[in-house]
């Protein structure tokens, strides 16, 4: 069965009557996280040589196999499979199909949304499947401040509006980038925007900010170069439009602000989570050229593209390229008049 958002946490302290779960998604570090506390619950420690087995690629016949062995010391063991696909999905039909005593935990980012794996764990009485998707709104709050105050550090309310803002796309990076934080403010410290700004480095995210900017700002090249170097550093196509979207949506809001009568500086001023000011100058220039009406078809054909980007078979680069790159051209037709 699909396993709604609200009993996710509850089922991985007690997986109940469950044989096998699947974890999918767009957020590899949640994936992995949830993959091993489960089988810390089950088995006791993720490398246990005698309670846990991993199967790679090569050993898709295994599953049905290694769930039906015994433990050699007691306890339960788990069968772990890594990187999944749907071609994993006759074998771990199969598999649930026997009664093996073994749990078996499966990982698989970046399944399309008819996939038969999915389907499978689905429809199995005793799987289950969870999506695993990035944090965002007041789960992403929760994360960075749970995060923040095990290292007894502190934000404030710009330095946390700026940190929603650019993390959250992959929980280890997440993690990751917050410890880092604390290491660089000290115990007992609080963060500012000056201390994230200096800090935190999701390199992708910065490329992305750069094109996305210099896009709606009429900078072709610029946005061009800077896509190359997001999607080099790990910016997936779904993420770039999903960004792309985000962006369109704040300058639609902060334009229906201008258009109210504000200064495009008042404008900038609305804008939630706060700009860095390094943004700024691009985000005025884009106010100035768009109007709301265009930005409002912007962001509904931006949202067609991250969908298209989901279905199986599309060439998902190609379309966010295009998409990303058509956005700097029309701002360039705008400014032409």
């Amino acid at each position: 069965m699909k396993l709604e958002p609200r009993r996710v946490e509850a089922f991985l302290k007690d997986p109940g009557s469950a044989r096998a779960v699947l974890l999918y998604g767009e957020d590899a570090g949640l994936i992995a996280d949830r993959a091993a506390q489960l089988v810390r619950l089950i088995a006791g420690e993720v490398a246990d040589p005698f309670r846990v087995v991993d199967l790679a690629r090569e050993a898709r016949g295994q599953v049905a196999e290694e769930m039906a062995a015994l433990p050699l010391s007691g306890g339960r063991r788990v069968v772990r499979v890594r990187e999944a696909t749907d071609a994993w999905t006759a074998d771990i039909e199969a598999a649930l199909a026997g009664s093996g005593p073994a749990f078996l935990v499966v990982e698989a980012a970046g399944l399309p949304s008819r996939s038969r794996l999915r389907t499978a764990f689905e429809r199995a009485p005793d799987a289950v499947a969870i999506g695993c998707y990035a944090a965002e709104g007041t789960s992403l709050a929760r994360v960075i401040r749970d995060g923040l105050r095990e290292h007894g550090v502190t934000a404030d309310a710009a330095a946390l509006a700026w940190l929603e803002a650019r993390l959250g796309g992959d929980l280890t990076a997440t993690r990751s980038e917050i410890e880092k934080l604390a290491l660089f403010v000290g115990a007992n410290g609080t963060a500012d925007l000056d201390a994230v700004a200096a800090c935190v480095g999701d390199v992708a995210a910065v490329s992305l900010e750069d094109a996305l900017f210099a896009a709606t700002a009429g900078d072709v090249a610029r946005a061009d170069r800077a896509l190359g170097l997001a999607l080099a550093e790990g910016a997936t196509p779904v993420a770039v439009l999903r960004s792309a979207l985000g962006h369109a949506q704040r300058l639609y809001r902060a334009r229906i602000v201008m258009d109210g009568g504000a200064t495009p500086a008042e404008a900038v001023k609305s804008v939630r989570p706060p700009l860095f000011f390094r943004r700024e100058p691009d985000f005025v220039a884009a106010l100035r050229l768009w109007p709301a009406a265009r930005l409002a078809a912007v962001a509904a054909t931006l949202w067609r593209d991250e969908s298209a980007c989901k279905r199986t078979g599309a060439p998902a680069e190609t379309i966010c390229r295009t998409a990303v790159l058509t956005l700097a051209l029309r701002a360039v037709s705008v400014r032409r008049g």
